[in-house]
């Protein structure tokens, strides 16, 4: 019986070491596009400013659940900062339990001193994420075709900007890889750079404070939306009043007129970052996934 116990709690300690792996990946293993020398050095703890070195932290799945699905998790911060481990850390592990191999994203905030083109810096980290974790499918056991994007605020404003501007590389692909995430999943996203819409701080740290007409509309991501754009979950509260839920809804609207699969969760009060008060947040998102075969 003792070692019957004994042996439950040693198998309890391996699975719960095993969702909780991790490892450190530089995205780049050469020159870091589109950057230029600086004085400037990365900063925090949990959250972080001034990344020069963007990374990808894998969570290894639950082995017992392991279902071949990806998730590339994009925290979000205004493109001022990356809250990674409120927002980063703490879903992955959530996901990994569930058999979701998961990976935070340290991405590069828009910086004229550290970049040439401060507007698609993340945006080519991200790409590059999507890049590296489909090239490396088979090492980490992942479906090729089961790779999705989750962002959280102007986190979720890059991640439908992955999932909108894949058929432009803003990175060296040789391979020609796709770069369309199979699905989406916008948690109270910043979406648009409309006056009438947007984050202020988001839109004037991606394209400044007199943003030309031609970068409004490119990085308006419901103005980007096409019939191949992948399927998407949203959740948002109404009374969000940093970014307001009109950006979910209007990129909602956007991929229902283009016959894009999408599903929308918006509750009623919660603010914004309602997840660090709605403990359950997740329920209707996994349920979501297993109905479209990404947890099974």
């Amino acid at each position: 019986m003792k070692k019957n116990i004994f042996y439950s709690i040693v198998l309890f300690l391996l699975s719960f070491s095993a969702i909780n792996a991790q490892e450190i990946i530089n995205l780049y293993s050469s020159e870091i596009p589109n950057s230029k020398p600086s004085e400037i050095k990365e900063s925090g703890e949990g959250m972080y400013r001034d990344v020069t070195n963007p990374t990808l932290e894998y969570f290894k799945p639950n082995p017992e659940k392991a279902n071949g699905t990806a998730i590339i998790l994009v925290p979000g911060g205004g493109y001022s900062v990356v809250v990674y481990q409120g927002e980063g850390v703490g879903n992955a592990k959530s996901l990994a339990e569930q058999g979701i191999a998961t990976f935070v994203l340290k991405y590069r905030l828009p910086n004229d001193d550290i970049m040439e083109d401060r507007k698609i810096g993340p945006l080519q980290d991200a790409q590059q994420a999507i890049k590296l974790v489909r090239e490396n499918a088979e090492k980490w056991g992942i479906n090729d075709s089961k790779i999705g994007v989750m962002g959280f605020s102007a986190g979720g404003h890059l991640a439908s900007s992955a999932a909108t501007h894949f058929e432009t590389s803003y990175i060296d692909n040789p391979n020609n890889t796709s770069l369309r995430p199979d699905f989406q999943i916008l948690v109270y996203p910043v979406i648009s750079m409309t006056s009438d819409l947007t984050h202020g701080g988001s839109r004037d740290a991606l394209i400044g404070n007199t943003p030309s007409e031609e970068d409004i509309k490119l990085f308006s991501n419901e103005q980007q939306v096409k019939k191949n754009t992948p399927p998407a979950y949203l959740t948002h509260t109404a009374d969000d009043i940093t970014v307001d839920v009109d950006n979910s809804i209007s990129y909602f609207e956007s991929l229902r007129h283009h016959k894009v699969d999408a599903e929308m969760h918006i509750y009623p009060k919660g603010g914004h970052g309602f997840i660090f008060r709605h403990q359950d947040w997740m329920d209707p998102l996994f349920a979501w996934l297993k109905r479209n075969d990404w947890m099974n």
